[in-house]
């Protein structure tokens, strides 16, 4: 059975375990799960993850959930190139490090303006509250200014002096919010400078495919063509951003 994929390329994890994956010739099954339309759900992918939750990996029997530990496995099974995950103590404790302090101060803000200014709007089908956006900007004002003014004053990116795992959480989480535009780069040169360091490492055709979805436009009738669905993920997404 080759190695299977759950992904929605909506997702910053699942376009970074995607990148990854293409980026170093893992052969892999692309196996779509549609958040938008409630796929991950439904009992088949709950089989897979009972969390509910993309990305995740199948191998054979062997099931993985979580972006981070589904990264470190493909790195570790198909032995890629050391400057993903360095063997160098330090430098490998740079690049956990990053990892660790990104879920918080990284991906959740910049999740949180993405589904404030893309996702809400699009199944509520109302305008976009620039006062609740605003304030989840300033919540990720923080991360962006100790990225821009502190570790990207002491080296090229942002774990060691090569690109790594860090780097491609890092620059797919900022480019969602960016996506839909809200540029989380026009303010920070050393950030700026860092995604385009980032991008020509990775390759601009593979960021471009990776990111061809979030960057288009959502079809409106996408959202009508459940309304119970739709009113269940707005109730969702307001709980979360309220």
């Amino acid at each position: 059975m080759p190695l299977e994929l759950f992904l929605d390329l909506y997702s910053p994890p699942c376009r970074a375990i995607y990148i990854f994956a293409k980026k170093n010739g893992i052969p892999f099954e692309f196996r779509s799960v549609e958040l938008g339309r409630g796929e991950h759900l439904k009992p088949e992918f709950l089989k897979v993850n009972p969390l509910g939750k993309v990305p995740a990996l199948r191998d054979g029997d062997f099931l993985l959930a979580e972006s981070v530990a589904i990264l470190l496995y493909l790195s570790r099974k198909y032995q890629t190139a050391p400057y993903w995950y360095p063997p160098d103590l330090q430098a490998r404790a740079r690049v956990d490090e990053y990892l660790a302090w990104q879920h918080t101060a990284i991906q959740l803000p910049a999740a949180n303006v993405y589904l404030c200014k893309s996702l809400l709007p699009h199944f509520s089908g109302q305008p976009v509250d620039t006062v609740r956006l605003d304030r989840l900007l300033g919540k990720l004002k923080p991360a962006l200014q100790h990225l821009d003014q502190e570790v990207l004053a002491a080296k090229p990116f942002l774990a060691t002096e090569q690109v790594s795992l860090a780097d491609l959480m890092a620059f797919t989480e900022l480019m969602q919010p960016t996506a839909v535009g809200c540029d989380l780069f026009r303010d920070w040169p050393r950030l700026a400078a860092w995604r385009a360091r980032v991008e020509a490492a990775l390759g601009p055709e593979l960021v471009q495919n990776a990111h061809k979805l979030v960057l288009q436009p959502r079809d409106p009738r996408d959202a009508q063509q459940d309304p119970r669905l739709a009113q269940e993920l707005v109730h969702r997404l307001q709980e979360r951003l309220s």
